[in-house]
């Protein structure tokens, strides 16, 4: 029987994934995993029994990810299982960055009370939010991940011409993309050519406040900017300037900050990208799986502090170890095994920077035996034995 501790309330549709021989709750003791969403567990004693923590979103800066690698529980995410959810906001964002719609929205409903004047007030008052049309219009994809691969594909269908920029495009993501895509290969020619920029990078310290003056100078007036990543790859206070000149004709975020609450052409969207019925269950979905695959054959797919592995299950036992990336470490744990008389069938071995993880299809005598000349090895973090 595996424990799950869920950190908040997960979806009934991703739980049911994981079937009978699992308990789920948010009071389980010395859980074999942990489902969160945005709950923070920065400062949660980590128990001793804790294998992997799924968060059922793509950001994972709610939980301790170096911490958990030094102690062998694997972080997963789900990259991907909101990306509609995403794009479609997204879509609206360019169209009401252009039409004016929520101050058009305010302004009428600043016209109540007036009877059957109302009619003509709003033709008379309408002009105030012109706005142009996105078909024929240029926009810049930075980064063509999950949802920038999306976001690109259906503004083309909408009749936009697409620039997509993205330095480490996968071959599995180039599949995905639409041929009217333009690959940019700078910024700068996104930032030269494009009515609308929308940008869908990670946050890292080469990214914060990518999206600055400099950068903001490089732009064609009245560009219009999108920004459902984070709030710091924009520098705020050079955005509201850019805005208040007229260089940037408007900014549509995400992430509201105070900064830029309530600056006019600023549309700040309350964090709803994910928040859809479809997006939490396909999360839920997704981190269950990966969990459940994890704790029942030792597979990792889709974790952020360890190698990707994933082998097909053959021979009597698998021994999963999480160490450190050294020379030699794989030689002593083969050499473990065989001293016990265990026979390797099958195994596969990657690193991730400091970390590797190897997993081990075995035959023969019982493996117990050689667990602790396993986690007597120097570089040794952490050992199981699914049988």
């Amino acid at each position: 029987m595996y424990q799950i501790l869920t950190l908040n309330k997960i979806s009934k549709t991703g739980l049911q994934r994981l079937g009978e021989g699992y308990t789920c709750s948010d009071s389980v003791e010395n859980p074999d995993a942990v489902l969160v969403r945005s709950a923070s567990m920065h400062d949660m004693e980590m128990p001793k029994s804790l294998l992997a923590i799924a968060r059922a979103g793509a950001g994972v800066n709610n939980i301790p990810v170096d911490k958990c690698a030094e102690e062998g529980i694997v972080v997963f995410n789900t990259p991907g299982a909101n990306a509609n959810a995403v794009k479609e906001l997204v879509i609206a964002g360019l169209l009401i960055s252009s039409r004016k719609v929520p101050a058009g929205i305010e302004w009428a409903k600043t016209l109540k009370g007036n009877g059957a004047e109302v009619t003509k007030m709003v033709e008379k008052g309408k002009s105030s939010f012109v706005g142009p049309e996105i078909k024929g219009k240029t926009l810049g994809v930075i980064g063509l991940g999950a949802i920038g691969i999306l976001v690109a594909n259906a503004a083309s269908a909408l009749g936009m011409k697409v620039y997509g920029y993205d330095p480490f495009l996968s071959v599995d993501a180039a599949w995905g993309l639409s041929a009217n895509i333009k690959h940019s290969l700078s910024l700068d020619d996104i930032y030269a050519n494009c009515d609308y920029i929308t940008v869908h990078v990670p946050l890292t310290p080469e990214t914060k406040q990518m999206i600055n003056a400099d950068s903001i100078a490089k732009m064609k007036d009245g560009v219009r900017i999108l920004n459902y990543s984070r709030a710091d790859l924009v520098n705020a206070a050079d955005v509201v300037s850019a805005v208040q000149s007229g260089k940037v004709a408007a900014y549509v975020t995400d992430f509201p900050t105070d900064e830029v609450l309530g600056v006019e052409n600023i549309i700040a969207i309350p964090h709803l990208g994910a928040s859809t019925p479809e997006s939490e269950d396909n999360c839920a979905c997704m981190a269950a799986d990966q969990v459940k695959d994890y704790l029942e054959n030792g597979n990792i797919v889709n974790s952020v502090n360890m190698p990707a592995v994933s082998m097909a299950r053959s021979g009597d036992a698998r021994v999963c170890v999480i160490h450190k990336n050294v020379p030699s470490i794989i030689t002593n744990i083969t050499g473990v095994l065989s001293d016990n008389g265990v026979n390797i069938e099958n195994m596969q071995s990657k690193s991730r920077k400091d970390y590797a993880y190897t997993i081990l299809d075995i035959v023969g005598s019982s493996p117990d035996a050689a667990l602790h000349g396993l986690t007597s090895i120097d570089g040794i973090i952490r050992v199981r034995v699914i049988k």
